[in-house]
C-alpha cells in the first residue's frame, strides 16, 4: 500500500479552473471564442505581436476530471517558452512530482513491467536530440490556469459565461452578438477578425457556414475518470503517474490527474453502445490490478477518425485547434498550438498593414495539409497498436501473481509484441514543413530533392518551408529561437554581408521590423545550406540564398503576402493531392 502524498508546498492542486466573470469589450481587434488551451494561447500569441485581443466562452469553469490532453511535445514547450508561460506550466503539478516516473508499459499498475525502462535519473546532460526544450505532462486545466494567470498579468480580457449567438460580417469587420448564459443579457462586440477556438462542435464554424470533411468513425471509445477511495496500490516507494496498461481487459493509458483521480480508457464499442458504470469500473480495476475501491466521476466518448474543416479561414473568420480539426487522440492539442503559432504573426502583420491578405490565405494552405498528414499518421499508429494488442491477447496474459519462469517468458514475448513499431514520432513532432504555401520562396525542383515526409523520422533542414534548425548562438547559452520575436529574422551565415543593407532598406520601406543575426559559423551555414536565410516568427524558413543579385523587396513581399507568388511547382500540386 502507498499512502497518499501531498503536493510540495508552493505548488497548486487545481481541481477546477474558474474563468473571470468579466464583461467583453465593445470593440477589439480580434475576438477569440473559446477559453480552452488553444483559445487562451491565441490571446497570448496575438498579444505578443501587439494585437488588441479578448477571449469569451460560454463556460465559467473547467474541471480537472474533464481535462483532455496531458502529454505535450518538446515542440509544444517551445511555444510555451515564446509565450512566457513555460515555467508556470511546469509548476502546475496536479499530482505529486515524485510520481513522474516516465510512461511505464505494464500489465497493471500493481503488476509487471512489459519492457525494461530505467526510471528517470538525475542527469546534467540535455536529453532531447532536436530541441532545447523537453516534453512535459500536465492536464489541460494546468495549462489553462497558467495561461489565465499570464493573461491577467498583461491585462487581456477573458470573459466567462458569454455564449456566441450570431455573427455578421462586412467589408470593415465582423459583429458578434453574445448572450450571457445566466441573465440573458446581450452584448455586441465589433472586431476586425473572429477566431474560433471553441472545440469540435464549434459554434463559430457553424455560424460561418464552414463544413467538415473526412471519414466518420465506425466505433467509439471512452476516456473516463475514477477516484480512489482510501489507500491504493502503486509502486515502491511511489506509484507511476503515467502508464500504458495492457492486459486481457484493459488497453490504454492509466494516468494520474491528482492524488486520487485517474484517467482510464475503454473500447472500442459499437457507436450506439453506452457502457454501464459497472462495466467501466471493472475495466478500471483491471488497470489498477487490485480490488481498490473506485468511484466513477466522468466518462467522455472519443473517436478514432480524422475530421477537417474544409476551410481554416473564411473571410474574417479563422479556426484553430479542435474547431479546425479533430482526429485520433495523441498530439491534437499540440497541433492546435501549432495553428496558433502559425496564425498569430500573420494576423498581426495584416492588422499592422505590413502583410497582405494572401498571408491569411497561407494559414489555411499551410496548416490544412500539415494536419491532414499528421491525422493520417495518428490513425495508422492507432490501428497498428490495436493489432499488437490483439496479437498479445491471443497469446494470453498470465495472472499478475503468476511468477513462474513460463509466465515471465510469456510476458517477455508480449512486451516484444507490444513494442512492434514503437518509438518516437519525430516527424510528427518536428517535421512541420509547409510544402504548398503562397508565402514561401521555394527553390527549383525542391520537392524532388528533399526527402519525403515521414511520421517517424526528422532531419533538421534549412530548406524553405521547413522548421528552422535551432542552436546556441552565443557563449552564454542563448539560442536562435530566443532571438526570434515579432518579425522576420535575417540569418547571416557567412562573413560576407553585402545583402544585409538591401534587406534592411526593403524592410524599412515596408515598416517591417527586421532582426539581423550574424552567425558566421561553418556548421550553421552547412545546416542551412546557404549564406543567408529569412526565418519567420513561427520559426519557419521563408527564403534562403546567396545574397547575390537578390531582390530583397520581392523576397519580403512574398513572405508577407504582399504580392502573388510567381509559380507553384506542379510537383507540389501532385503531393497535395496524394496526401
Amino acid at each position: 500500500m502507498v499512502a497518499k502524498n501531498e503536493i510540495s508546498r508552493g505548488e497548486r492542486h487545481v481541481d477546477s479552473v474558474l474563468l473571470p466573470r468579466s464583461t467583453p469589450p465593445r470593440e477589439v481587434e480580434v475576438l477569440v471564442v473559446g477559453a480552452g488551451p488553444a483559445g487562451l494561447a491565441t490571446a497570448l500569441e496575438l498579444h505578443r505581436h501587439r494585437v488588441d485581443v479578448a477571449v469569451v466562452d460560454a463556460a465559467t469553469s473547467f474541471r480537472l476530471e474533464r481535462a483532455g490532453a496531458m502529454g505535450h511535445s518538446a515542440r509544444t514547450v517551445e511555444f510555451f517558452q515564446q509565450w512566457g508561460v513555460a515555467d508556470r506550466v511546469r509548476r502546475g503539478w496536479t499530482f505529486p512530482p515524485e510520481w513522474n516516473l516516465g510512461t511505464q508499459l505494464r500489465t497493471s499498475l500493481a503488476g509487471h513491467d512489459l519492457r525494461s525502462v530505467e526510471r528517470p535519473a538525475f542527469d546534467t546532460r540535455p536529453a532531447h536530440p532536436f530541441s532545447f526544450a523537453s516534453s512535459i505532462r500536465r492536464p489541460q486545466t494546468a495549462l489553462q490556469q497558467a495561461f489565465l494567470d499570464q493573461l491577467a498579468d498583461i491585462d487581456v480580457v477573458v470573459a466567462g459565461g458569454w455564449r456566441l449567438v450570431g455573427i455578421e460580417e462586412d467589408a470593415d469587420g465582423i459583429t458578434s452578438t453574445l448572450e450571457h448564459i445566466e441573465v440573458g443579457a446581450r452584448r455586441v462586440v465589433r472586431s476586425k477578425y473572429l477566431v474560433g477556438a471553441d472545440g469540435a462542435r464549434s459554434t463559430v464554424r457553424q455560424l460561418a457556414g464552414i463544413e467538415r470533411e473526412g471519414a466518420y468513425a465506425t466505433e467509439r471509445h471512452f476516456r473516463f475518470v475514477v477516484r480512489t477511495v482510501g489507500d491504493y496500490v502503486g509502486g515502491d516507494p511511489f506509484p507511476s503517474g503515467s502508464n500504458v496498461i495492457v492486459n486481457d481487459v484493459h488497453s490504454g493509458f492509466l494516468a494520474a490527474l491528482s492524488e486520487t483521480d485517474w484517467r482510464v480508457y475503454a473500447g472500442p464499442y459499437p457507436l450506439d453502445h453506452v457502457p454501464t458504470p459497472e462495466e467501466l469500473l471493472h475495466i478500471a480495476r483491471a488497470a489498477f490490478g487490485s480490488d481498490v475501491e473506485l468511484e466513477l466521476l466522468d466518462a467522455t466518448p472519443y473517436f478514432k477518425s480524422t475530421r477537417l474543416a474544409r476551410q481554416f479561414r473564411r473571410d474574417r473568420v479563422l479556426l484553430v485547434g479542435d474547431a479546425a480539426h479533430v482526429r485520433t487522440p495523441g498530439g491534437n492539442l499540440g497541433e492546435g498550438f501549432g495553428d496558433v503559432f502559425n496564425l498569430g504573426w500573420k494576423l498581426a502583420a495584416v492588422l499592422h498593414r505590413t502583410g497582405g491578405d494572401a498571408l491569411l490565405d497561407s494559414y489555411d494552405r499551410e496548416r490544412r495539409l500539415h494536419n491532414r498528414r499528421v491525422g493520417a499518421a495518428a490513425k495508422a499508429r492507432a490501428d497498428a497498436t490495436e493489432h499488437n494488442v490483439a496479437d498479445a491477447r491471443a497469446l494470453g496474459f498470465p495472472a499478475d501473481d503468476d511468477v513462474t519462469p513460463e509466465a515471465e517468458e510469456r510476458r517477455r514475448v508480449i512486451g516484444e509484441i507490444l513494442a512492434r513499431g514503437a518509438g518516437p514520432d519525430w516527424g510528427v513532432q518536428f517535421d512541420e514543413r509547409y510544402d504548398d504555401s503562397p508565402v514561401v520562396w521555394y527553390e527549383p525542383e525542391q520537392t524532388a530533392r528533399e526527402a519525403a515526409w515521414d511520421a517517424r523520422t526528422y532531419e533538421p533542414s534549412g530548406l524553405p518551408g521547413h522548421r528552422a534548425p535551432n542552436g546556441v548562438i552565443d557563449p552564454f547559452g542563448g539560442t536562435l529561437y530566443d532571438r526570434i520575436r515579432g518579425d522576420v529574422v535575417l540569418l547571416v551565415l557567412s562573413k560576407e554581408a553585402s545583402a544585409v543593407a538591401l534587406f534592411e532598406q526593403a524592410a524599412a520601406d515596408r515598416s517591417i521590423d527586421l532582426e539581423v543575426i550574424h552567425l558566421a559559423d561553418a556548421s550553421a551555414q552547412a545546416l542551412y545550406g546557404a549564406p543567408y536565410a529569412l526565418v519567420r516568427p513561427d520559426h519557419h524558413v521563408a527564403w534562403r540564398g546567396t545574397g547575390q543579385d537578390v531582390d530583397a523587396g520581392a523576397v519580403l513581399d512574398l513572405a508577407y503576402g504582399r504580392t502573388a507568388p510567381a509559380t507553384i511547382e506542379p510537383a507540389r500540386q501532385e503531393l497535395t493531392a496524394a496526401i
